[in-house]
């Protein structure tokens, strides 16, 4: 008997228990909450404004319509929020795993200088941080302030990442290290050459968690920027949804009704349009992520 159809024969002695279909259900059930609000806001996004007055809570529009989209592009403030948040990306990205994965390397050799203090000294901000007057200061002395790189220095280097990626180096055999120095690699070549490409699934997982908090950022930003050319996707969509819940709050006659439910169409064409990238970016490192998290978990 072949290997394939050993596997098919276990599989069909295998019966599903009563736990698992318990499980099942209550997973679907999960996943139902999760999906259902989720398509509800696409759906809103593409209905009518008279649609939405007479049935908030739609599965599928029967008048279906782009004119919240048409209005949202042609406000001309989502576009330049999502350039300004690339913007971020191409430059933040890069930078921040430079950082990552430059101090995780040095911090998982054994023969580091000042290795424990180092890390202790990393450790400490996340226990206990200056706040974001400090911060204000530093990015103000350095002439930082109204200008992308604040928001980029930022939220270049996270101390869980670090220890993330510490603890996956950790992971990776001495002898591997030891070699490439018989043969005169310096440590940088090490780093380069042997350790990164043995740590796809720790840099896909650390990409993700850098991607995703540079694309949500919005804190930072409304902090050190000022002009409304400079603000990035998030702090633009903040702003059409305050602008859509003033709107709303001002309805007094029963013609605001058809306002009301427009801004609500904008606000969810809004919510959708910053969600789809970060959707598609994320199957592309799923297969890495769960690895990388594992491992980088436990220190070995």
């Amino acid at each position: 008997m072949s290997k394939k159809t050993a596997r098919r024969s276990s599989f069909r002695r295998e019966k599903m228990t009563a736990l698992d279909y318990i499980l099942f259900v209550i997973l679907l059930g999960i996943a139902l909450l999760i999906l259902i609000p989720f398509w509800n806001v696409i759906m809103i996004s593409f209905s009518t404004p008279k649609e939405y007055a007479d049935n908030p809570f739609m599965l599928f529009p029967k008048n279906p319509t782009l004119a919240s989209y048409k209005a949202l592009f042609m406000d001309g403030s989502i576009l330049m929020g999502y350039w300004n948040t690339f913007k971020l990306l191409i430059v933040g990205l890069p930078l921040s795993l430079f950082l990552t994965s430059s101090m995780a390397y040095g911090l998982s050799r054994s023969k580091f200088p000042g290795k424990r203090t180092i890390f202790f000294l990393v450790l400490f901000t996340m226990i206990f941080n200056g706040g974001i007057v400090p911060l204000y200061l530093i990015m103000k002395s350095l002439h930082l302030t109204g200008t992308l790189w604040s928001v980029i220095f930022a939220g270049s280097f996270s101390a869980f990442n670090m220890i993330l990626m510490m603890n996956y180096f950790y992971s990776l055999p001495e002898s591997l290290m030891e070699s490439a120095r018989l043969d005169g690699a310096g440590e940088w070549r090490i780093m380069f050459s042997v350790v990164l490409p043995l740590a796809a699934p720790i840099m896909a997982t650390i990409t993700l968690f850098y991607g995703v908090a540079y694309w949500n950022s919005w804190y930072d930003a409304m902090i050190f920027l000022r002009k409304a050319e400079q603000l990035p996707l998030q702090n633009v969509l903040r702003t059409i949804i305050v602008e859509s819940t003033t709107n709303a709050s001002n309805a007094s006659s029963v013609n605001a009704v058809g306002k009301q439910a427009f801004s609500t169409g904008m606000k969810m064409a809004a919510v959708f349009v910053t969600m789809v990238p970060i959707m598609c970016f994320f199957p592309l490192l799923q297969k890495h992520f769960a690895k990388g998290v594992l491992t980088g978990a436990i220190k070995t």
